[in-house]
């Protein structure tokens, strides 16, 4: 099998993703519809090598290519030739040695031809070199062109198009589905068309060379074309299943990832686990049957060539005898043993080659996926340039008519229902309701991020429809519900604003906003430089663009936290921004929306996470900066829109009134009801006698706020700025994760061992089978030689076809012998390497969610770097324990027999031949060598550049908004700009090795011929021997070569596998049975089974002096000797300005994170005591931000519960009524099974916060932590939700956090948090007394001043 190396094993074990055509009943009709399959699938797949406008230079390596790689076939057959004439020379030999003819004219025409074979190997290393250069920059360039342009594609999407689309199924389509097509159009297309050329020529020589033996052995071709076609077929059926199952159980994983502190707080690793491992299980299904497609395809390939050696030695036999007897002539046992040598290698040789077929069909596949998505028309495009009709001015005005609107994932819901709104240009509309009355609807309809299913909006006269979307979005500033930043500086994420800016002093900017220098800025900015300083030395525009940011960081009221981070506008905001808090986000995000000074403001609850000073701030900077625009704001907190010029109130996707403020009081309907739920001043008469007390007349209340305002700006100046972790990316990327260190080979070995312990039975029987495999080459060996000897002219004819009749039945019995060898060992291995992979991938999934929020927030880790443990590296994984290690360790076996055999039979000729071995393994481990440099280079690169793509679609609607798609799209290219400039480079050299690996047996060949031909000349051995020997170690070696064409992916795989070592020794458990995680920790255990008092009292919390910094910026501390003491059952509350520390209390309260210095204590108990947090169990956590998981409303308020207890329907409807959420779930069409899609994207904000707290709730919790729980409700929703937690929370304690201070007047104490210090604590009537800067709050929100 000399030249054509073929990957046989490793490329049947390619994940393929085909669709398989519908299979007919018939074989007849199966092999029919393949046929045509097959030819449809060679156009599509001509398709893919020409896709995506190939430049010159890619159609250059294309021809160059393909002209080189079929040329480099042809030597094969020629050197066959070669070596059957070589073969007749020794035939003469022998039977001269009997006749006494010197030998010297023999050796001198065998010198001959073993000079021509060494020009052949030469010229075929040249073509070789070159084909596997041009295909593999060929592929890559592919690969890279069409990662960018599906990304491309994504982001035109409209966003209706991503609910269905999870963020964990762009990463798996994006570096999965592109390396399944990049290996299916790199070197092995060049391997593939050299064979087919090599077959080719192999029968023309053949048949020129005797017509009868060449015809029988055509029927070798069906044989394995047929095999290749129905295995193919199968297998890629079943892996396109698997891997299916395996992107739904990456995209729970990532959703998991990304939401790690909920996962936490409710200790709900376990319920997801479950969820996790159920798509694992029907994974692991489907791999096993592949795995036995597998098997039967290997063993039949075996079968069919031996048998048919067998029958060819047979037919040659009695060919020969037929010349010996003088009946025929010109028939030599060199002609018999060139048409079989090229013959049956070129057929095992396209056998090896056929698992191609399913690799370029699995890229096929691969692309049709893609190319769905790719050619996909957007319906609404935001990335077209605007034309001509251009608006000449632009002054805001928005209409709505007869708009009604239903979400496309969910058509039988209708949001908006027949709305007619005009919203005046240059005037100030709030959109007022109840949480999913259509608010938020309407600003994504203005901004056409969806479009109304009847209806139509007009701005400024003009129906939407027709105006360019990137130019309308434009005109609008959005500040969204939840807004997301992108994981970048503040300076970069407030500047993106002007990326889509209609002004014409804006366009020159666009260059540098796109470039690197703001990231470069900001990076001088974290290494200590003043920002003005660092932005003169990029030049004007730079320095104005810094300008532009400060002053709508100073409208927005950000200056005041800014200039308290440790790097200011430097500051990197973390991945969705989670490195700032809640009301920091928001004010970035707001300055992001003013920076281009937008004629229309859309703002969907601003200021929902800002106390209400900084919000009293910015709702002047706004009356500030809006006149002469549109401000169209959505609210809940109606202190925050008692000055809009229109008020409109809306029900159930209806308008119901509209007016001023002062009007619809009057006029007392809705809204004023809503007032009056929502006003403290009508609440109690000690309220208002002490605000009375404080407030004389309109004025000094107006000097009162200012003068408090300012007091509360210093405030923030001082606070510690908390939880704005900033990544110190210096620092941290000279510490080194634990993917950087290496883990030690030995030490990987011993855990692989460990994990393969349960299936010990099962891999003896496939490493029995592989002994067997191993043997059966020197087998052939042997059974080769003996019939080239027993065929020699020199013996009478009748031994002649007894020996061809003997050895052509041994050749059939080894033929059955490797069918069952062969079938055993892949498909135990199999077997064995879906069990390894279900319980690693479980097991890492287990780990990752037992280490902490400080391991997940440290080391630069993201999400989707640490999905790529679950989903890239243990596909790694898969190459090394299944049929890969079969391969490795049959071929081990080989070499070992052939060894020790050839040294038995004829150690002369043995010794030379073994000499030559370490060449071709140094070339091999040469190229092993640069292989795995390249990759452990450019890993970072590929995994930040999947984690940019999965961050765009996280955030797809703000990146829509403001019409970031070229600049995403130009973030990605420069994350891959290092691996493509360097792939040139690494491809010539690596390949080099490649191509000397793959033809330097040629050259081993002709050293061997002339040695051998020399012994036996010299009469030391004998022909059989000689051939025992020559095929027994060239059998060998060609099998090295093939160790090598697997080297990158056993590489890649030992890295994988330490890499998932290191991550399972984290966890606590090392086994898939339940966790006995508390075996160290017998308190814990008893505590955990304990069962839930259904009115145990509350518990009691204290903080005793605790001083604490986030990880990340060890040198700024957030809480500076916290002191709270909180009593059993009391309801208490934390205030104080954004950002000073509030949040952090309650990641400290879940043990989130350890603090530096005093303790924690709940129910008398130091919460860092523990090794497993169970104390969690008694704890019920709202978070800030309202997390849900893709699943049944069901599945994610039952993760709610306990550990261990399975919640009844019942429980779960009790929690949901006390949220005040029961009735709207019945009013939807499949109720508590409906789906609330990846991050609860189905639903409405405050419908996420409701079921957020449901989901506390069913835990009957003895302490309750309300995070801003109620910042997306309006005050009709929060009043009922309030009776409900009153009704919930009786007896137990509660910390609440809220800015909204009629949510805390209930409170038993309040404490007041400033600068991480508790400053003022009291009830709220005490503290309207005492605390000038909280009596200013109530001011704040007090509607009928």
């Amino acid at each position: 099998m000399a030249g054509t190396n073929s990957g046989s094993n490793h490329t049947m074990d390619v994940v393929t993703r085909s669709n398989g055509s519908k299979t007919k009943d018939t074989i007849g009709g199966r092999v029919r519809s393949m046929a045509s399959h097959g030819t449809r699938g060679l156009f599509r797949y001509f398709r893919l090598l020409t896709y995506a406008e190939p430049s010159k230079v890619d159609v250059a390596l294309l021809i160059v290519g393909t002209v080189s790689s079929i040329a480099a076939g042809i030597p094969f057959p020629l050197l066959g030739i070669l070596f059957g004439e070589l073969l007749d020379d020794l035939n003469s030999a022998t039977c001269a040695s009997q006749q006494a003819i010197s030998p010297g004219e023999y050796q001198a025409a065998v010198n001959q031809k073993v000079l021509l074979v060494m020009a052949c190997a030469l010229a075929q290393f040249a073509l070789i070199y070159v084909y596997i250069v041009c295909w593999n920059l060929f592929g890559d360039r592919l690969a890279h062109r069409l990662r960018e342009r599906y990304f491309r594609s994504l982001l035109r999407q409209e966003v209706s198009f991503f609910d269905k689309l999870p963020a964990g199924e762009v990463s798996s389509r994006l570096s999965a589905d592109i390396n399944t097509i990049k290996s299916g159009t790199s070197e092995k297309v060049g391997v593939y068309m050299g064979s087919l050329a090599m077959f080719v020529t192999s029968y023309i020589v053949a048949f020129i060379k005797n017509a009868r033996l060449a015809g029988i052995l055509v029927s070798l071709v069906p044989a394995f074309m047929l095999m290749s076609l129905v295995g193919g077929h199968f297998i890629g059926k079943y892996s396109g299943q698997a891997s299916q199952h395996i992107a739904s159980a990456s995209s729970i994983a990532l959703e998991s990832l990304s939401n790690v502190m909920v996962v936490h707080a409710f200790r709900a690793n376990d319920r997801l686990e479950e969820k996790f491992a159920s798509k694992l299980v029907e994974a692991k299904g489907e791999g096993v049957k592949k795995a036995l497609a597998t098997a039967i395809q290997s063993g039949l390939l075996y079968f069919i060539a031996f048998s048919a050696s067998g029958l060819a030695y047979w037919q040659g036999s009695r060919t020969i005898a037929d010349v010996v007897g003088g009946r025929a002539e010109g028939i030599t046992v060199g002609t018999t043993y060139t048409i079989i040598f090229i013959l049956v290698d070129a057929s095992i040789v396209i056998s090896q080659i056929s698992p191609y077929l399913q690799i370029f069909g699995s890229a096929t596949a691969a692309l049709e996926k893609l190319e769905a998505d790719m050619d996909r028309r957007s319906k609404i495009d935001g990335t077209l340039p605007s034309q001509d009709d251009e608006f000449e001015s632009f002054s805001g005005d928005v209409k709505l008519e007869n708009v009604d609107f239903t979400y496309p994932s969910r058509p039988d819901v209708p949001v908006i229902q027949d709305v007619t709104l005009h919203l005046p240009s240059g005037q100030h509309t709030a959109i007022v309701g109840l949480s999913g009355s259509g608010k938020s609807t309407i600003a994504g309809l203005l901004t056409r991020l969806y479009d109304p299913d009847q209806g139509a909006v007009y701005v400024d006269g003009r129906n939407i429809r027709d105006v360019n979307v990137r130019q309308l979005r434009s005109f609008v500033g959005l500040v969204q519900q939840d807004p997301l930043l992108l994981d970048r500086s503040v300076l970069e994420n407030i500047a993106l604003g002007l990326i889509n800016s209609p002004r014409p002093e804006h366009a020159f900017l666009q260059s540098v906003i796109l470039g690197t220098q703001l990231s470069q800025i900001a990076e001088a900015v974290r290494d200590g430089q003043d920002i003005a300083v660092a932005a003169e030395s990029y030049g004007t525009l730079a320095l104005e663009i810094v300008r532009l940011v400060q002053r709508a960081a100073s409208l927005a009221d950000a200056e005041a936290f800014l200039g308290n981070l440790e790097y200011g506008f430097g500051t990197t905001v973390g991945p969705n921004g989670d490195l700032l808090s809640g009301g920091q986000k928001q004010r970035v995000a707001l300055a992001r929306a003013l920076v281009k000074d937008p004629k229309i403001l859309v703002l969907d609850e601003a200021t929902s996470s800002l106390d209400s000073a900084s919000e009293w701030r910015i709702q002047n900077a706004i009356e500030q900066v809006s006149a002469g625009r549109t401000v169209i704001s959505i609210a809940h907190r109606l202190a925050t829109v008692k000055n809009a010029d229109n008020i409109v109130v809306m029900r159930n996707g209806k308008v119901i009134e509209q007016g001023s403020h002062v009007d619809l009081i009057v006029r007392d309907g809705e809204y004023a009801a809503l007032v009056r739920l929502q006003n403290i001043g009508s609440e109690t008469s000690s309220v208002s006698t002490a605000k009375g007390s404080s407030v004389k007349g309109t004025n000094s209340s107006d000097i009162d706020l200012e003068k408090v305002s300012q007091s509360l700006t210093t405030d923030e100046e001082k606070a510690s700025n908390s939880a704005s972790a900033e990544v110190e990316r210096e620092v941290e990327e000279k510490k080194a994760t634990p993917s950087d260190r290496s883990r030690p080979t030995w030490a990987t070995i011993k855990s692989m061992a460990a994990t393969t312990r349960p299936y010990l039975l099962w891999l003896f029987v496939a490493f029995f089978a592989s002994i067997i495999v191993g043997g059966t080459y020197s087998g052939s060996a042997v059974i080769f030689g003996n019939t080239i000897g027993a065929l020699s002219p020199c013996n009478s004819e009748d031994a002649i076809r007894a020996a061809g009749s003997f050895f052509g039945l041994m050749f059939f019995v080894l033929a059955i012998a490797e069918f069952f060898a062969n079938g055993i060992s892949w498909s135990a291995f199999g077997w064995v390497a879906q069990k390894v992979l279900y319980r690693i991938r479980v097991l890492s999934f287990r780990s990752l969610f037992e280490q902490d929020l400080q391991w997940h927030q440290s080391e630069n880790r993201t999400p989707s770097m640490l999905l790529s443990y679950i989903t890239s590296d243990s596909a790694a994984v898969e190459g090394l324990t299944g049929s890969i290690i079969g391969s490795v360790f049959s071929i081990a076996v080989n070499f070992l027999v052939a060894v020790i055999l050839t040294l038995i039979v004829a150690w002369k000729i043995a010794i030379v031949c073994l000499a030559t071995v370490p060449l071709m393994l140094g070339s091999g481990i040469m190229q092993m060598r640069i292989l795995s440099r390249f990759a452990e280079r450019h890993e970072k690169a590929f995994s930040k550049s999947v984690g940019i793509t999965v961050e765009a679609v996280t955030s797809i609607k703000t990146v829509a908004a403001l019409s970031l798609e070229q600049e995403v799209l130009g973030t990605y290219r420069r994350s891959l700009s290092a691996p493509r400039n360097e792939m040139t480079r690494s491809s010539l050299w690596a390949n080099l090795f490649l191509a000397i690996a793959y033809s330097i047996s040629n050259l081993i060949y002709a050293f061997i011929y002339w040695w051998g031909a020399k012994q036996i000349i010299e009469s030391h051995y004998t022909q059989v021997q000689f051939f025992i020997v020559l095929i027994a170690l060239l059998v060998s070696a060609q099998l090295w070569g093939q160790l090598f064409t697997l080297a990158p992916e056993v590489t890649r795989a030992g890295r994988a596998v330490g890499k998932i070592f290191d991550l399972i020794d984290l966890g606590s458990s090392e086994t898939l049975s339940a966790k006995e995680s508390n075996a160290c920790d017998p308190e814990a255990a008893v505590e955990s089974k304990r069962a839930v008092v259904p009115n145990a009292r509350g518990l009691a919390v204290s903080f005793k002096q605790v001083k604490f910094s986030y990880p990340a910026r060890l040198n700024r501390q957030v809480l500076k000797g916290l002191d709270i003491e909180i009593r059993p059952g009391q309801f208490c509350a934390l205030v104080g300005p954004s950002g000073a520390g509030k949040s952090t209390v309650i990641s400290l309260l879940e043990r989130m994170y350890s603090v530096e210095s005093g303790a924690i204590e709940v129910d008398g108990v130091d919460v860092s005591a523990k090794k497993v947090p169970v104390f969690r169990d008694d704890i019920g956590l709202v978070p800030q931000e309202s997390v849900l998981f893709d699943g049944s409303i069901r599945f994610n308020v039952s993760l709610g519960a306990r550990p261990g207890t399975e919640p009844s329907n019942a429980d779960i409807e009790e929690a949901c009524r006390l949220a005040n959420i029961h009735d709207t779930i019945v009013g939807l069409p499949d109720g508590y099974d409906t789906q609330c899609g990846p991050s609860g994207g189905q639903l409405s904000g405050g419908q996420k916060q409701r079921l957020s707290i449901a989901r506390a709730l069913v835990r009957k919790p003895r302490l309750l932590l309300l995070d801003e729980s109620t910042s997306a409700l309006d005050a009709e929703s929060e009043r009922l939700l309030q009776d409900g937690l009153e009704k919930a929370t009786r007896g137990i304690t509660v910390v609440a956090i809220a800015h909204r201070l009629h949510t805390i007047r209930r409170a038993d104490v309040i404490f007041m948090i400033e600068d991480g210090r508790c400053v003022e604590k009291g009830s709220h009537e005490e503290l309207l007394v005492r605390s000038e800067s909280y009596r200013v709050n109530v001011l704040h929100q007090t509607l009928d001043g």
